[in-house]
């Protein structure tokens, strides 16, 4: 029986039959588990940092999209200068 290395969940696998590299997911907190060893079975947690990566670019991407206008377009620089020339005269 196998435990997993994040919530001590057991994970209920045959240590034979488990090979080097294989993936296994804990049933408690969903966690993804690479077998790193097989005798004796070692297993540990894929990284999330491809996820927080992922996530840092959707968040970098949503503030991009903040800049355009409704119609898709990016706003004019004209109509801000406009308001600051409104604003020296």
């Amino acid at each position: 029986m196998l435990r997993c290395p994040e919530c001590s969940a057991e994970i209920d696998v045959d240590e034979d039959e488990v090979e080097e590299g294989e993936i296994l997911s804990c049933p408690e907190c969903e966690c993804e588990l690479e077998v790193s060893q097989t005798h004796p079975v070692a297993l540990n947690p894929i990284s999330d940092e491809i996820d927080e990566e992922d996530e840092e670019d959707k968040d970098a991407l949503e503030e991009d999209e903040e800049e355009f206008e409704e119609n898709g377009d990016l706003p004019d620089d004209d109509e801000e200068d406009e308001e600051e020339d409104d604003e020296d005269e």
